[in-house]
Formats: C-alpha cells, structure tokens, sequence
C-alpha cells in the first residue's frame, strides 16, 4: 500500500482470510452538503447547527472548524468564541437525506449487507466467498471514489470485526482508509486509549482508570473473570471487544426496540399548556413513524430535561399496543404529573413508543392501560371513536407522504414551532 489513502496497491495486497467489515463514515457529513452546494464556502469554517442564543448545539463542524477546536455537540455559544469568523446554517434536513440515501444506495449496490447506524454512518459485511473473492480493501477504495463523484467524502476502516473498523474508521479523517488485517487486531488495539471503544461510558472510564486501566493492551491484561465480577456481563463485553474477537453481525433491518422523538427550546417552557403541546407534538411524530415501519408498541415513555440539565423520565405500560397518538398522547399529559409541578423550567421534551416483542397490530385504547389513573378524564382519547381517529390519522399521512411533514398539522403542533434551537439531529429515523 503506497499510502494511507491506498492507491496504486493492487498487486501490493496481503491475503485477506476471514471476516471483512467496513465501517464507511462520511466526514463532516452536513457541513460537507452545506460546501458542496454552496462552492464559495470551501475551504472556510462551516458550522451547522443552531442559534447560539437559543440554547442550540454543534451538529457538525467542517474540518476548518475543527481546527480551532470546535466539535459536534458543543454548546453553539462556545463554538461562536472559538471560531466567531465561522458560516453557520441551521440545517437542512431534506437536503441531507436526499444525499445520504444516495450513499446508502452505493454501498447496498456493493453488497446486500449493510447495517446504517446513523444518518453518516454504516457498517457493512464483504467477507470473501467462493464466489466473490474481491480484496476488501478494493472494495473500500471504490467505496471512497464512488462517495466522492456525489461530491462528499468518507473515511473507512477495514478489520474482522465492527469494534475494530470502527475504530480503526476514526483514526484517519477525512479521507482516510485505515486497514487492519486479521491477526493484527491486538497490534491496532493495544496501544489505544480505552475511550476509543465503543460501550466505555465515562463512568466506566473513571473506574478502569482508578484500577491504572488506560489502555486496551492492559484492559485485556486484567483479564475477563476480573472484569466481569467488576462490570458482569458488560465485562465481558469489554474484554472481547479489546481482544478484537468481538462477533456481532453486521444486523440488515436490525429489530426496533423502541421509537422516540424529543425536542430542545430556545426558551424554557413554564407552562402546563405549552408543556402538553409539546408533548402531543412529539407524540405526532412517533405514532406518524410507527404507521411507517408498521409497528404498534405496549409501552409509552415521556422524558423531560429541566433548566438545570438534569432529566427525568417516566413510562408506562399498555394492556394493548397502539400506534395511534390520539389515543397514547393524552395518557402521556397525564403522566406529567409525575415529572413536573408549577415553576419548573422544562428544556426538553421526548416521547417513546417500545415494547414492540410479540406484539400485533391491534389498537389500544384509553381503557387498556394498565398502570394509568383510569378516573382522569384528560387521559380519554380526544377522537372516541377508534374508526374516527385512524381515518383521522390515514388521511394526515397521506398529505404529509405526499406534500411534506408541514403541510398539515393539528394546532398543539404550532404552539411552539418558533421556540426550538434548529440544532439538527443524525438519528436515521428523523430523515425518512
């Protein structure tokens, strides 16, 4: 291999015996949409995210950007100070589902294989067969080319395991093709520090660091027994993991534990009314994609984050699985009352449907709640009539299928559309 990008290596390449999996992550993903359509901002720090005087955050910052220091998930505030000559946009969520749909059909036009984990990101299965013996890294590097004629680009990692190409993913960036072959894991893994790998929270970091753990090398030196009575079956986990013997399949329509939606604001929210409105909000946009990926699930959950950043949260069982936010949303403003009194300042609002595990279709009702105060009217659906509400709701996602998510929505859905911190999000759900 002549270089880290690998051209000119055809005849250069060791066997490749085993496992194959690419980790393909495109660099700066939203900040590179924003250079490609706008040619007068290459080259120039360009950050997306939202207003930072809106309580918003860094989705992504370009790698000009980056280089004084700014980085995803920062305080839009800082990145300001950081880098106050930096072009900013809010996001353009259509814009960067278009081009990421573009490079999911790439790489499912190279193999069938392929597990997206974000909006920027997926890993995919190019094991060598009898009948297809293509080089893994050959198939990384026309992965790269054909992501760069969309005009973005990404970086791979190559190894015999998802842990190891997704680290070794992070370690060239932008463009950069890190290969590690099997038998060589433990040389990658060795030398790296144990934040690089995925499931080492910071607690978890604090804890092997207190035990003089700072590396994968001496992860693997403590050995499995000790860690599992430190950590249970998570040290094991862990253990595999910094051994790269980790096995995971690469999962093609992995099973749906859950769908959720949650928004942050611009102005903390002080109100019962514009509390409830933003819930039935969220609760709009998760019963929309549950009918979307034909799901119906048993349990409702309602998360709220305070001024003071700290969150809280509360769910709650059905006897039936529903999928209809007429009927779940008002049980979850009922479930308020749990989470919030009169005076709190509330930053965010989320809504989960889960508890979708041998579970059918059937609609639930205000009756089939299991652990909800039946004597509280304002937990009835608002349409009774459940032939009512899903021809309600058919006709609604019909118009939005057809004309976008804004061409029709219920009144709640409006008391605080002017009150969010446009910060865009990566999660594949909210671009489908």
């Amino acid at each position: 291999m002549n270089n880290e990008r690998g051209e000119h290596i055809d005849g250069a390449l060791a066997a490749w015996d085993g496992p194959a999996i690419l980790l393909v992550d495109l660099d700066a993903f939203f900040a590179s949409v924003e250079q490609l359509d706008h040619p007068a901002w290459r080259g120039k720090p360009v950050i997306v995210g939202g207003d930072a005087e809106k309580h918003g955050v860094v989705s992504t910052a370009s790698y000009e950007a980056r280089k004084f220091g700014v980085h995803s998930a920062m305080p839009a505030s800082q990145a300001c100070k950081l880098c106050p000559h930096a072009i900013w946009a809010p996001g353009r969520y259509d814009r960067y589902k278009e081009v990421s749909y573009q490079v999911m059909a790439i790489l499912r036009d190279e193999t069938p294989h392929v597990q997206q984990v974000s909006i920027d990101e997926a890993f995919l299965d190019v094991t060598p067969t009898r009948v297809n013996r293509e080089h893994p890294v050959l198939v990384a590097l026309r992965i790269q080319q054909r992501v760069e004629a969309l005009g973005v680009t990404c970086s791979v990692g190559v190894g015999t395991s998802k842990t190891v190409a997704k680290i070794a993913s992070d370690m060239d960036k932008p463009r950069g093709l890190t290969v590690v072959y099997p038998g060589t894991e433990r040389q990658f893994l060795d030398p790296l520090p144990i934040r690089v790998m995925s499931g080492i929270g910071k607690a978890t970091e604090e804890k092997l660091r207190h035990r003089g753990i700072e590396t994968l090398g001496q992860l693997v030196l403590e050995g499995q027994p000790r860690l599992e009575r430190l950590f249970g079956k998570n040290g094991r986990t862990m253990y595999v993991r910094a051994c790269g013997l980790d096995d995971a399949p690469v999962e093609q329509g992995a099973p749906v534990k859950s769908v959720s939606n949650e928004v942050t604001f611009a102005n903390d929210l002080t109100q019962r009314v514009d509390i409830e409105a933003a819930i039935n909000s969220q609760a709009a946009k998760v019963g929309r994609r549950l009918r979307g990926k034909g799901l119906a699930g048993l349990t409702i959950g309602l998360r709220l984050r305070y001024a003071d950043r700290s969150n809280r949260s509360v769910q709650r069982r059905l006897q039936n699985p529903t999928d209809d936010e007429l009927s779940f949303a008002p049980l979850l403003c009922n479930m308020l009352d749990e989470l919030w009194e009169p005076g709190m300042a509330v930053r965010l609002v989320g809504v989960s449907v889960g508890g979708f595990d041998g579970v059918a279709g059937e609609q639930g009702t205000l009756f089939d709640v299991a652990d909800v105060a039946p004597n509280s009217s304002d937990a009835a659906p608002r349409v009774k009539d459940s032939k009512k509400r899903r021809g309600l709701l058919t006709a609604t996602d019909l118009v939005k299928d057809r004309f976008g998510e804004s061409a029709v929505r219920f009144g709640h859905e409006l008391r605080n559309a002017g009150n969010t911190t446009g910060t865009s999000a990566k999660n594949p759900a909210d671009y489908k």
